[in-house]
């Protein structure tokens, strides 16, 4: 594999001509560095190459990450959160990516009043309409735009997708159209403003930015493929449900 300073360079490369065929500048998009089932000596690099921003899918596998790697980076929870988990990841994660119903936000609100966080969450849309995939439908998003900016101590700030995969990653250009347009109707509706748009992954990413990502999750376009998760410690029932590798309708692959 190359060094990760040369893949950063043509990952830059294509960021870049992506910007500037949509009129965008380089600034707009940020990357989310996953290191999901990768160690902390790969954070720890990825933070060394300049990554402010780190994506894990589980809670489970953050908490004993994050004690391990350097400081200096935001955490961002990219996979499903359950309402289980909410008080364990508010002590790990500032931005919550993939929130797919209102219990799960009125349970963010309430622990994060309870400890004084100020989370930052985007709403999972599934603007493909894969049963497999989670997230909110298009139609559902106006209510839970609404149940969002009437609960205190949270912050919404955008929306995610998901597209499915395909070899011709421009077969995915519909769905994250049809997200940044959906924003802009949330927007025209609500009167607010929604500026993270988190779509885009290793195999579409180029086109998510034509569309206007803001953020890209990318994993192995930057560190390879994943080992197998290390398992640090027993696995609670709840942890079976959380988004990442093995079985359950939630399990998607995020980067």
């Amino acid at each position: 594999m190359k060094p990760l300073s040369e893949i950063i360079e043509e990952v830059e490369s294509r960021i870049s001509a992506a910007c500037a065929a949509s009129g965008r500048t380089r600034g707009d998009v940020r990357i989310v560095a996953v290191t999901k089932t990768h160690g902390p000596e790969t954070v720890a690099e990825a933070i060394e190459h300049g990554f402010t921003i780190i994506g894990e899918n589980k809670v489970q596998e953050a908490e004993w990450k994050k004690p391990l790697c350097p400081s200096g980076a935001e955490w961002h929870l990219i996979g499903r959160l359950q309402r289980n988990k909410v008080r364990r990841a508010l002590e790990i994660f500032t931005h919550f990516h993939a929130i797919d119903s209102i219990p799960v936000l009125e349970k963010i609100a309430s622990v994060a009043e309870e400890t004084g966080a100020a989370p930052s969450l985007m709403l999972e849309v599934n603007v493909s309409g894969e049963r497999s995939k989670g997230g909110f439908a298009p139609q559902d998003v106006p209510a839970a735009v609404e149940k969002a900016l009437s609960l205190r101590n949270i912050t919404l700030e955008g929306f995610m997708t998901m597209a499915p995969f395909e070899p011709d990653p421009e077969k995915t250009r519909p769905v994250f159209a049809g997200l940044r347009e959906l924003r802009d109707r949330m927007e025209a509706g609500f009167g607010a403003r929604f500026p993270e748009l988190s779509m885009g992954m290793t195999n579409d990413y180029a086109v998510a930015v034509q569309e206007g990502a803001t953020l890209v999750r990318l994993g192995t376009v930057l560190f390879g493929e994943r080992p197998k998760a290390r398992v640090q410690r027993s696995v609670d029932a709840g942890d079976a449900g959380e988004s990442g590798e093995g079985g359950g309708a939630y399990d998607r692959v995020l980067d």
